[in-house]
């Protein structure tokens, strides 16, 4: 699968297409034309997930908008106004409740990549895409043999990982060959 062309460089050969210039799978998403024109996706290692500044700009302005909520609730008791009381209560209630919802959903995300991510590393940074053919394969026939489709490279390495359940529809027809391990652990016909 790989030939020598120089010394200490290897070139890694397509087993579909025999064409030379194969790329990792990460130096290909790492470009912008990648990224511009949908492969870095088609390839993605993981789901995206919120960072932790993003969840605390949530918890902030969630917290903010309970304070109005406050606000009004107390304009409406010091007021003698009772629609402005019950409003304001609903209100701040409803938005903590909400805020505290999105806020650990966003971690439990956060966490369920964590969990998977030595399971799609194992499998995205070992493979190779051939432009040529649009195909992704392992050198060497290990952790798989044959190619992919990115699609079906895209299920295999989420499923692996436990990412499953998050893959959009377009990915619900998508049939990965025999033989090719395809769940959590490795267990064949799992996806």
């Amino acid at each position: 699968m790989a030939t020598e062309s120089a010394p200490g460089a290897v070139e890694v050969i397509c087993p579909a297409c025999d064409s030379a210039g194969a790329r990792a799978v990460p130096e290909v998403c790492a470009e912008q034309t990648a990224r511009s024109g949908g492969l870095a996706d088609r390839l993605a290692r993981s789901p995206e997930v919120s960072s932790r500044s993003d969840s605390r700009l949530h918890f902030a302005e969630g917290m903010l908008m309970a304070g109005v909520g406050v606000v009004l609730a107390y304009e409406g008791f010091v007021g003698h106004k009772p629609l402005y009381t019950a409003g304001g209560t609903l209100l701040a209630v409803l938005v903590f409740i909400g805020t505290v919802f999105v806020v650990r959903n966003e971690a439990r995300e956060r966490a369920h990549v964590a969990a998977g991510t030595p399971h799609a590393d194992a499998l995205w940074r070992s493979a190779y895409y051939c432009a040529g053919c649009a195909s992704v394969f392992c050198p060497g026939g290990t952790p798989w043999q044959g190619r992919l489709t990115p699609e079906q490279f895209k299920k295999l390495v989420w499923t692996e990982a436990g990412y499953g359940q998050q893959l959009e529809e377009r990915f619900a027809d998508v049939e990965l060959p025999p033989g090719v391990p395809a769940g959590p652990g490795g267990s064949p016909d799992h996806a």
